[in-house]
């Protein structure tokens, strides 16, 4: 038996949490959807039988996917951070998450197509802001910056100068 996680992340959808649960699912490792509960009556986004909660786990993060209705928007203030390996991971999940109807955003952040946000973030771009040398860590920022997705030879000629 499995047991329920302790504490779980609740992400408020229009009316397709399965749909977005299922894409995480498909598009990160370590990522799956659970148990879908359908609504035993009417509620105000929705009738029964509706679905009305996903569980899902993104990266082996647990979450509930609630399809709450159109009252509140996901934004910026949450978002996933994914540390990357290298430059065709980094495409990878950037390219799934705007060539799905998403939206690119600026340095390494993006939305998928229900509004959640991400950050992209390559681990050659944390150690680069990080760098010890504050002149290279403020150059690899800057070109930071200046970027969507981040595109770590750029940013690793930045930190060299």
């Amino acid at each position: 038996m499995v047991k329920p996680a302790k504490n779980t992340i609740c992400l408020w959808y229009d009316n397709d949490a399965e749909e977005a649960a299922r894409f995480y699912a498909k598009t990160f490792p370590d990522s799956s959807v659970g148990a879908v509960y359908r609504a035993p009556g009417d509620f105000p986004s929705g009738k029964q039988g509706d679905v009305l909660t996903v569980e899902f786990s993104v990266m082996g993060i647990p979450c509930l996917g609630l399809n709450g209705g159109p009252a509140f928007q996901h934004n910026e203030a949450f978002s996933f951070q994914v540390a990357t390996a290298d430059q065709a991971e980094t495409d990878r999940y950037w390219n799934a998450i705007v060539g799905n109807g998403g939206q690119e955003s600026a340095c390494g952040w993006c939305k998928d197509k229900w509004g959640l946000s991400w950050q992209i973030t390559p681990v050659a771009l944390t150690k680069a802001i990080s760098d010890p040398d504050a002149a290279a860590a403020k150059r690899a920022f800057d070109a930071m910056m200046q970027m969507t997705r981040i595109d770590i030879a750029a940013i690793e000629a930045a930190r060299r100068g």
